[in-house]
């Protein structure tokens, strides 16, 4: 097979099994999809380890294959994080195979926390990077000289591509099938996975709606009423009559449980799904009347406080 492209999981005892297995299946449907075309297969792929089998978190054990040598060269290396990373970093030999099988490739990529793995082997001095939001802290002081960016869903900086936890590895190879096979190629995989959306890197991996469920969970149901109710108007008293509280005791309720004020609150919810609608394609007047805004001058003011750009601009960026 001429054109295909040779792509190396690295993964480890107690790796996150969907770090491996979510890019794994990304590939493998891009595959599938280019089977059914009659056309050749794009990639060969392979699951590697120092030892076999290897047990990920969940307790599955994987049948890896051993590391290759240098014989053989790979299109693109991919590290896996989970648990098991610290304990990887410490491993000298598996840190020196991670940094001479890179530079044989023509790129290399982490999902989640295996950006600890490639930062180890001093592969991302001076490079953009990113890494599970929980990490983000702790790899900072760790490795000072990478330009570390917390917020975003992947990052490409050059041939290197890292990106958030868990399943933002299947953003990231979405994103690499793209950039191999064009979009029309991702998006049919992305279908063909029932992914619910195929997230730009510039998404945030922070979710507004996640964030709030991190408070007190008598505000759960309040949080999915917003969500159904998002065209209304939701003044504080309309949100205190819902959480059957006077707007004095909510509104400092609130502010106690979910560390932002409603009116913040109700604001971060609207923006978090005219993003996704303007990703989606949607027009900007009919994302600004569906979440509420009032009117479209509101929204573009809503945008640059939270996201320092316009609607327009990030429609044209990240819509399909």
């Amino acid at each position: 097979m001429p054109n295909v492209r040779r792509i190396e999981i690295l993964t480890f005892d107690q790796a996150q099994l969907l770090d491996v297995a979510g890019p794994l299946q990304v590939f493998a449907s891009a595959n599938d999809l280019s089977a059914a075309k009659g056309i050749a297969l794009p990639y060969q792929m392979m699951v590697v380890a120092e030892k076999t089998p290897v047990i990920t978190t969940s307790g599955l054990e994987l049948a890896a294959a051993r590391l290759p040598d240098a014989g053989s060269v790979p299109d693109t290396l991919i590290v896996a994080g989970g648990r098991g990373v610290n304990a990887a970093c410490e491993n000298a030999v598996l840190v020196e195979w991670v940094k001479d099988r890179a530079m044989q490739a023509r790129r290399f990529a982490s999902v989640c926390s295996g950006a600890f793995l490639l930062a180890q082997a001093g592969l991302l001095d001076g490079k953009r990077a990113v890494t599970h939001w929980q990490r983000c802290a702790e790899f900072a002081k760790r490795y000072p000289l990478v330009l570390l960016d917390p917020d975003p869903i992947f990052v490409q900086d050059g041939n290197i591509w890292t990106s958030a936890g868990v399943t933002a590895g299947i953003d990231l190879a979405l994103a690499l099938v793209e950039a191999d096979l064009g979009r029309n190629m991702a998006l049919a995989v992305a279908r063909q996975l029932v992914v619910f959306l195929k997230r730009p890197g510039g998404q945030t991996q922070f979710s507004a709606a996640l964030a709030l469920q991190e408070g007190d969970q008598h505000f759960d149901r309040l949080h999915v009423w917003i969500m159904e109710n998002l065209r209304k108007p939701l003044s504080l008293e309309v949100l205190a009559e819902q959480a059957r509280m006077s707007p004095r005791s909510f509104s400092r309720h609130y502010r106690q449980k979910t560390g932002r004020t409603p009116a913040r609150a109700v604001e971060d919810i609207r923006i978090e799904t005219a993003r996704r609608l303007l990703e989606e394609g949607l027009t900007i007047a009919r994302v600004s009347q569906r979440c509420g805004f009032g009117s479209e001058e509101t929204m573009r003011r809503a945008f640059m406080r939270s996201l320092g750009t316009n609607p327009q601009t990030y429609r044209q960026r990240f819509s399909a």
